[in-house]
């Protein structure tokens, strides 16, 4: 299965949207290389960033699923880098 490496930038502005992020990323995460989560405490925001190396169509579909949630921004940024994972 070729995969692709990406970068998925997530911005959190509605708290209730936590749980349900953390459910489809954990349901993810065999995709998952590293992951970093900053609580912007000041702005009331969390701010996550996500590093995938996936299928095409699994980066997409979570990130619909994602940015479906309220208060919820998703941006996605692809590498050129394809191919089978290494591991």
């Amino acid at each position: 299965m070729e995969t692709r490496v990406a970068v998925m930038s997530i911005i959190v502005e509605n708290t209730d949207a936590v749980e349900p992020i953390n459910t489809l990323l954990h349901e993810h995460g065999a995709y998952i290389i590293g992951r970093m989560g900053i609580p912007y405490r000041e702005r009331g925001i969390s701010i996550i960033s996500i590093a995938l190396d996936a299928p095409d169509n699994t980066i997409s579909a979570l990130a619909g699923k994602i940015g479906n949630l309220g208060g919820v921004s998703v941006k996605t940024a692809y590498s050129s880098v394809k191919g089978a994972p290494h591991g």
